[in-house]
């Protein structure tokens, strides 16, 4: 006798934070359509760039999907991380995580807002965060360049902090530097199909 099938599924991915208040918590990755969270050797370079500590910085995570970075930076102190997705189901799985972290309360505010990122952006007042990161869908070009012409006006990179933006590696890295004229590209990483850069200004 055949026994019956069983339909196996896939455990849900996971992502771990690294340093901080919630080092090693995992987050839950779900399966949508141009998500594609920092890989940890990434995103533990680019806090290494940062420092370990990240008091008093205001942070902006926009298109935040897993929300890996703005929770890495509130794991690390950061006074203020504001996470914005607009996609309801990735908007959904960010409460969900945030509420799993919430049994090690960290010292900073931590909101997630279900909203446009650019339309967010287009409210912020000049030199109102310290702290950017841009990682939007890597097919949403205009997306991007609309993103970090915004932050430029936004980030006060003063007492630490700067803008990230992550990009695909087949595109230059010139074009994302031309879009921010007064800032530039303090520290850059390629790892396989991505290209990061850390833009900091004279102020930072």
């Amino acid at each position: 006798m055949n026994k019956p099938k069983t339909l196996k599924t896939e455990p849900p991915k996971k992502v771990r934070i690294i340093g901080g208040t919630w080092r090693s918590r995992l987050l839950t990755v779900i399966d949508l359509h141009g998500l594609r969270p920092t890989t940890d050797r990434i995103r533990e370079t680019l806090f290494n760039w940062l420092g370990q500590d990240l008091s008093g910085l205001r942070c902006l995570d926009l298109f935040a999907g897993t929300g890996a970075l703005g929770f890495e930076a509130a794991s690390r102190g950061a006074s203020l991380v504001v996470l914005l997705e607009k996609d309801k189901k990735a908007h959904a799985n960010l409460k969900a995580n945030f509420s799993l972290l919430q049994s090690s309360p960290v010292s900073g505010s931590v909101e997630i807002l279900q909203r446009d990122s650019l339309e967010f952006l287009r409210q912020q007042a000049d030199q109102s965060s310290n702290l950017i990161f841009i990682d939007p869908p890597f097919q949403e070009a205009a997306l991007l360049d609309r993103a970090v012409r915004e932050a430029g006006r936004i980030c006060d990179d003063s007492g630490g902090g700067g803008i990230y933006v992550e990009f695909p590696s087949n595109r230059p890295s010139e074009d994302i530097e031309s879009l921010l004229p007064d800032w530039h590209c303090g520290k850059y990483l390629e790892a396989g199909q991505v290209k990061a850069c850390l833009f900091r200004s004279g102020r930072g």
